[in-house]
């Protein structure tokens, strides 16, 4: 592990730019920058088109290590390059953006009020390959729909087995049990999501270290502990499908949580704009984040 890199993300003020739309949310993010399912033909086109985006926003002069801690990439951005170097290389060594890798393939269907992740193939062979490709961590998702006892233990109990193998590999894993923010109970969930954490921190041996990325909670402060536990590094913060506005809001109110927003960082970014415009696009997105995160 690069003790650097650990002691930025660590200490350092900030927060993490989630650039890690895969197969299927990115038609969605690509329509969102104003570009429609005609303009690709394919799968190969259609991520040749969202890297295009990816590296727009990376290159920007507004995406600065004095703001972002670091960029979590899908697995095809990882292998691609910017300015002739591999995303993480050009992350760290340009720009001094901590990369992280997302390493989830997706959900299972709905059951006990949850979405497990679909298996993780080869994940040992990813693991070796993120650190040939100089990845700092990994992140991976699982989402929360009900407040079920049976259903949120088997996600925190899947998210640390994995995340267990991924901290031995030398990585250090974000584990993201995402709770939908449109559920009835949502406080009920984060109640029991809360406690099933706190338990399975009790298992860690001191040197395993991971992150969280949490849905923003209804009541303030709520994941204090969490945020200061000795094998935390840092605990971030999802946007979830809330506003820009009302995720700045909210995680304002959170002291030490900070954000990884995807949606609400690019917020108004459009392909038509002129550098101009998306650099002042993208900085504001950015610096009200930054501000939020550093509250």
């Amino acid at each position: 592990m690069n003790k650097l890199q650990l002691e930025r993300m660590k200490n350092d003020n900030g927060f993490i730019a989630a650039l890690d739309q895969s197969g299927g949310s990115t038609p969605k993010a690509l329509a969102i920058y104003g570009i429609s399912k005609e303009a690709y033909a394919d799968d190969a086109e259609m991520f040749e088109l969202v890297h295009d985006m990816r590296s727009r926003i990376m290159k920007s002069p507004a995406f600065t290590k004095e703001r972002i801690l670091g960029a979590i990439l899908f697995e095809k951005t990882m292998d691609s390059k910017v300015d002739g170097k591999y995303s993480a290389d050009y992350l760290w060594e340009t720009k001094g953006i901590l990369p992280i890798l997302k390493v989830d393939k997706g959900l299972l269907d709905l059951e006990n009020g949850v979405q497990l992740m679909k298996p993780i193939p080869n994940l040992d062979a990813l693991l070796i390959h993120a650190k040939e490709r100089h990845i700092f961590g990994t992140k991976m998702r699982s989402v929360i729909k009900e407040a079920n006892e049976i259903g949120i233990k088997a996600i925190i109990d899947q998210q640390f087995e994995i995340g267990k193998v991924i901290a031995a590999a030398g990585l250090v894993p974000i584990l993201e049990p995402e709770i939908d923010i449109h559920m009835k109970d949502k406080k009920a969930a984060e109640v029991i999501l809360k406690q099933e954490i706190l338990e399975h921190l009790k298992t860690l041996d001191a040197n395993c270290l991971v992150m969280f990325k949490l849905t923003l909670p209804d009541a303030d402060n709520f994941y204090e502990e969490i945020i200061k536990h000795p094998n935390v590094v840092r605990t971030v913060a999802l946007s979830g499908g809330y506003s820009r506005k009302e995720s700045n809001e909210k995680l304002a109110r959170n002291p030490k949580l900070i954000a990884s927003f995807s949606r609400a960082l690019t917020e108004g970014l459009n392909v038509k704009q002129s550098e101009a415009e998306f650099d002042t696009m993208l900085d504001e997105s950015i610096q009200s984040i930054y501000d939020a995160s550093i509250k």
